[in-house]
């Protein structure tokens, strides 16, 4: 990271220039969000003292942050602004010094909508459910976010940078709209990711071929990735033998390596070992296993008979030698440069994925990313994306963050060691930071009272929407009124 405020200064600056309109009301809107201290609502950001317009500025301002040119291509006209946005915070991205790589992460969130009727597209998301018996489901939007992660000290705050935000629609999957926001920025060449050894992380979920098999095809591209502890896997078929006169397919696929049947696993090609010290002080033990060159099943259009990839067993134990976990994690490295990828180095990347979950936990309690109720999906895209451009801004803030401890506080660790803020802290202080740093913005200048809606006219009532359930065909949209 940095040390002087001029490349905040200028990557503000450029963000600014890149909104297409309402750029003061959007840059107001955004400090206002990033500073956030008092508000409880979306209109409430008005009253925050970075916000100098109206309450309806802020509807303005959110409706006004992306327009589609062709309603057909939004998606990808939204992922392009996406990259654009990436390539503005370009010199401020920390490049990896302790490992040989950049290191991504992947994962999807929900945004729980259960009584919006007029909101389109709403499907049944997952949802942890703390309720006993209860199915850990919800009604509402799902979004897959893409997200830098930089390299850190242990215990140190888990910052993360968001880089790619996409809605995952009810007639796709999330494998599917992940693969498109992985190559949309592996394929981007003004960014680094492509071009150097980039490791991504991601659960279980991701590791299926619809996945895989897109980002497979680039070269310095490699997957960690958790796998349930009930797959079966292949190893590759040894060549055949040449018997002259009789054709068909090549085998591919040898004998099966079942994780729940320990007799198929035979010798492992690598075992290490390596200490974790837990935020308690607690010590443990990992002991990890690695086996070379396994395949698994693919589908007709993501074949994977050509990806293969290694297989990480992890066990955590404690100082007395007994399992730490119940289930025990195993993990897949995929890619064509899978080798230059250590074991150690595979299971520390897996294990820093986690950091996405404080960012959505921020983003839900902080930045009120799950609070913006509208009919329009638009505007709810457009919401999620500037909360996440409002989160990379603490970002770029922390290291110019004072420490401003409650009474409380003052005792912790972390404000007695001197550690790099967490974005809590620098939220706390950012509008003291803004105010030395100064803002692109305009004053605002009052433009008198608009004429509204003309007498006698009536927009009628909306259309609602059944929430739509992906074993059977979405009913049709019937108006009500």
């Amino acid at each position: 990271m940095y040390e002087q405020p001029e490349l905040f200064k200028s990557i503000r600056q450029a963000i600014y220039d890149s909104f297409p309109s309402r750029a003061d009301a959007l840059f107001s809107l955004l400090d206002s969000l990033s500073g956030r201290q008092k508000a409880q609502s979306i209109v409430e950001l008005s009253l925050e003292t970075l916000f100098e317009r109206q309450y309806s500025s802020v509807y303005d301002a959110i409706a006004c942050f992306f327009t589609a040119s062709d309603s057909n291509e939004a998606s990808q006209e939204r992922q392009e602004k996406a990259l654009e946005r990436v390539e503005i915070l370009l010199p401020a991205l920390p490049k990896p010094e302790k490992r040989p790589f950049w290191l991504t992460g992947i994962d999807a969130t929900p945004a729980l909508r259960p009584y919006a009727k007029t909101l389109s597209d709403r499907g049944i998301t997952h949802y942890p459910n703390p309720a006993p018996g209860n199915k850990p489901i919800g009604v509402g939007h799902s979004y897959s976010v893409l997200a830098l992660l930089p390299e850190r000290e242990e215990h140190s705050p888990p910052w993360v940078v968001p880089l790619n935000c996409m809605r995952i629609p009810t007639q796709q999957t999330a494998n599917k709209i992940a693969a498109a926001q992985m190559t949309g920025l592996l394929s981007d060449t003004d960014l680094p990711f492509g071009l150097e050894l980039t490791v991504n992380t991601a659960d279980s979920g991701y590791s299926k071929a619809y996945y895989l098999s897109p980002v497979y095809q680039f070269d310095n591209h490699v997957e960690v990735q958790r796998v349930a502890k009930n797959r079966v896997f292949f190893r590759i078929a040894p060549p055949p033998e040449p018997h002259p006169g009789h054709g068909g397919r090549t085998k591919r696929f040898g004998e099966a390596f079942d994780l729940k049947d320990e007799s198929t696993w035979g010798e492992s090609d690598e075992e290490a070992e390596t200490d974790w010290e837990t935020c308690t002080g607690r010590k443990l033990q990992v002991k990890l296993q690695r086996w070379n060159d396994l395949l698994m099943h693919g589908k007709q259009d993501a074949p994977m008979c050509e990806c293969p990839f290694d297989l990480i067993r992890c066990q955590v134990f404690d100082q007395q030698g007994k399992a730490v976990f119940k289930n025990t994690l195993w993990l897949i490295v995929v890619g064509k440069r899978r080798h230059e990828v250590s074991t150690h180095a595979a299971y520390k990347a897996y294990r820093q994925r986690y950091d996405l979950e404080h960012l959505f936990r921020f983003g839900k309690n902080k930045l009120l990313l799950d609070r913006y109720q509208t009919p329009e999906v638009e505007r709810e895209e457009n919401w999620w994306e500037l909360v996440f451009l409002a989160y990379t801004q603490l970002w770029l803030a922390s290291p110019l963050c004072a420490v401003l401890p409650k009474p409380w506080e003052r005792n912790l660790p972390e404000w007695k060691e001197g550690r790099l803020p967490g974005p809590g802290q620098v939220q706390r202080d950012y509008e003291r930071i803004i105010r030395v740093v100064g803002t692109p913005v305009c004053e605002p200048k009052p433009r008198g009272n608009s004429p509204g809606r003309q007498k006698g006219t009536s927009p009628g009532k909306r259309l609602r929407h059944p929430v739509i359930f992906k074993s059977r065909a979405p009913p049709e949209v019937v108006a009500q009124g």
